[in-house]
């Protein structure tokens, strides 16, 4: 098979496919852009958490989670192109597939870097055309994205025990900015800082946001943030759409716009 070399965003040169047949993806949102790049039967392996597209999650091997890939499963699909991420994956779990595959790895901060992990997925799968269009559609949509007058000070919470919060260097906190909210975490040095309910209190944001995801939060947390910010609007958010840097950013813009108005 002809390979040629790629660059991948944590600057690693790699020997890949010119174009690959048996592709593993290791991160959910990077699975559904596989999917609507059109790649089909050419992925033959997800992890347990790439629930979309649902036929995928029900059809398509599975070669563990995010954080433990199961590297025996992975041999068994012969890859010829594993897509994974530096932060979703484990550096343990790379280091170890990288020796037998080709493996590129996204690195993504922000929707800049969601977007060239977009186009260059689609130079890597050869569907650059498809990728180049699907990238532009979201640069566009996220143009149109109506800005509020004085954004809106926001923690937005990941887990619940401990109390975990995005920080400032985060694709979440991009994408907070983008939607009309500041991050009242932004200062903190951790991607994502655990925080006490005093540390809560004494930020007194204008707004808490309770992620659906890793943590699924419900209505019954709220009144958990209530008596600690009494008076501050509590919101459960959708994470997929704050957090997923793949083809599901399309639909962020709109929610954004009616989260603000909610």
């Amino acid at each position: 098979m002809m390979t040629h070399t790629v660059t991948d965003q944590m600057h690693r040169t790699i020997q890949v496919p010119h174009h690959p047949q048996r592709i593993i993806s290791l991160v959910p949102s990077q699975t559904e852009l596989l999917h609507d790049l059109g790649l089909g039967d050419r992925v033959v392996g997800i992890t347990k958490f790439c629930i979309h597209p649902e036929a995928w999650f029900r059809s398509k091997a599975r070669v563990g989670g995010t954080k433990m890939v199961d590297l025996d499963k992975v041999r068994a699909l012969k890859p010829d192109l594993i897509i994974g991420n530096k932060e979703e994956n484990s550096q343990e779990d790379i280091e170890a597939l990288e020796r037998e595959f080709p493996v590129w790895m996204s690195d993504v901060r922000d929707l800049d870097g969601a977007l060239e992990m977009i186009r260059r997925v689609g130079e890597l799968t050869a569907t650059s055309e498809k990728a180049g269009e699907l990238s532009r559609q979201i640069a566009e949509a996220f143009n149109t994205l109506e800005r509020p007058g004085t954004p809106l000070s926001a923690a937005y919470f990941i887990w619940r025990d401990p109390l975990m919060v995005a920080g400032g260097d985060t694709f979440i906190s991009d994408l907070m900015h983008r939607a009309g909210f500041t991050n009242a975490f932004a200062h903190r040095k951790e991607r994502y800082a655990e925080i006490s309910p005093a540390e809560l209190a004494a930020a007194d944001p204008d707004v808490i946001l309770l992620s659906s995801e890793p943590y699924p939060f419900a209505e019954k947390h709220l009144l958990e943030f209530n008596m600690i910010c009494p008076g501050t609007p509590v919101k459960l958010v959708d994470g997929e759409l704050f957090s997923w840097y793949g083809s599901r950013l399309l639909r962020s813009p709109a929610y954004f716009n009616g989260l603000r108005q909610g």
